[in-house]
């Protein structure tokens, strides 16, 4: 079983799917994760997240940064937001994605275009959501949570920018698959917006 999770930034779409890789035994990917070692590694090389040619280079990054927590930081995830509009660096990860999602046994996915180009056959897909400002509101409190000094107003002049790359680029954009469930959590409490994803899966799976 595959099970596609798409969303904007800050939209908890890592939470739900983790939840629900967990929930049905599967593994799960986050693929934001490849694009923000792709710009950290730009970075660590020197070089432009805006020039093709640099963030092409930066796809060959070791498996180690991937665990390097300064890929969860807002300025590694602004720099994955530009290197990802480059078509060759999402030709380049592209493969390393379908790949995981047709693994043996299914795999849970999230990211921005899971269900329209990495596995536009899932068997369930979701689109998960909230307003700009309530994302900002959390990323906030997360930040502020973690001893890190943040600035409200930052944060969201920052998301409404990364929605906007990643909605109008021209290839693979950000927007639901036609066949996915929207699901918007700006009121929703973790645990609700959890249930109601496992909720929608099981109604996408019975259909089917």
């Amino acid at each position: 079983m595959i099970i596609a999770v798409d969303g904007p930034t800050a939209s908890g779409k890592g939470t739900i799917s983790r939840a629900l890789a967990a929930h049905y035994g599967l593994r799960w990917l986050d693929t934001g994760l490849l694009y923000r070692a792709v710009g950290r590694q730009v970075e660590l090389n020197g070089g432009n997240a805006d020039d093709p040619a640099d963030a092409l280079a930066a796809c060959v990054f070791p498996d180690s940064l991937l665990d390097d927590p300064v890929l969860r930081d807002e300025a590694t995830g602004g720099l994955a937001s530009r290197v990802s509009i480059h078509p060759q660096v999402r030709a380049a990860l592209n493969q390393r994605q379908v790949d995981f999602a047709n693994q043996p046994g299914g795999a849970v996915l999230d990211g921005r275009d899971i269900g329209t180009v990495i596995a536009p056959n899932a068997d369930a897909k979701l689109f998960v959501t909230a307003s700009a400002e309530v994302r900002a509101t959390r990323r906030y409190g997360e930040m502020r949570g973690r001893g890190i000094m943040a600035n409200y107003e930052s944060i969201l002049a920052d998301i409404k920018a990364r929605d906007k790359r990643d909605s109008e680029r021209t290839d693979a954009p950000l927007k639901a698959a036609e066949d996915a469930v929207l699901l918007d959590n700006g009121n929703l409490t973790i645990g609700a917006a959890v249930q109601a994803a496992i909720a929608a899966v099981e109604a996408r799976l019975q259909r089917s």
